[in-house]
């Protein structure tokens, strides 16, 4: 009668054909490096990403540079506030870097110039908003005095009237330079893998 195998013995035999890709495992550890360069960059533009490139060999580049594209290309973003700009620009000479195609890097400085605007946009955007709700407001404000006994003075956003009018027109202004952000990332990714077939 055959002998019964352990659960051990049985996942040993399994396995026995898998081999470990040293050459795979390196790759990814090299890209997983890039993705820390990446970081390192945006956490202090002022370093240049091709000098701490230069400091690896050159068979581990390509490797180093998909790891700083999957890092830059998700940055491409709309800026929350003007602080966001040079995390964006910084993206873009990132980006610069491994793509280096002369109609990209012009378009991508078109596109900070556009966030620009968008930013300055917005907060006039926002000025008018409160503007515009002003009255009701302040009609707000003259009932709950009212009601409390006492002046009251309420934040807009406190105003789930205002929030939901602020973020439906904001939303909007927002979608119309979203397309611009879109298209500048879907560009480099194009290019990205023109390069990188």
């Amino acid at each position: 009668m055959g002998r019964i195998k352990s659960a051990l013995e049985i996942a040993l035999e399994r396995t026995e054909s898998v081999k470990t890709d040293k050459a795979s495992i390196g790759l990814y550890e090299t890209k997983q490096q890039g993705k820390r360069l990446a970081n390192a960059f945006l956490a202090d533009p002022s370093k240049n990403p091709e000098d701490e490139l230069n400091k690896y060999p050159k068979d581990q580049w390509e490797s180093l540079k998909q790891g700083i594209f999957e890092v830059l290309t998700p940055q491409i973003t709309l800026p929350v506030t003007a602080e966001d700009l040079p995390r964006i620009e910084a993206v873009g000479r990132g980006l610069q870097l491994l793509i280096k195609n002369g109609r990209f890097a012009a378009m991508y400085k078109q596109l900070v110039q556009v966030l620009s605007d968008y930013l300055g946009e917005a907060a006039q955007f926002e000025q008018a908003i409160r503007q515009q709700y002003a009255p009701k407001l302040r009609q707000k404000e003259e009932e709950l005095s009212r009601r409390m006994g006492r002046e009251i003075r309420l934040d807009p956003f406190q105003d789930p009237e205002f929030a939901a009018f602020y973020n439906q027109n904001l939303n909007a202004l927002k979608a119309n330079y979203q397309t611009a952000v879109d298209q500048v990332r879907s560009e480099a990714q194009r290019l990205w893998d023109e390069l990188h077939p």
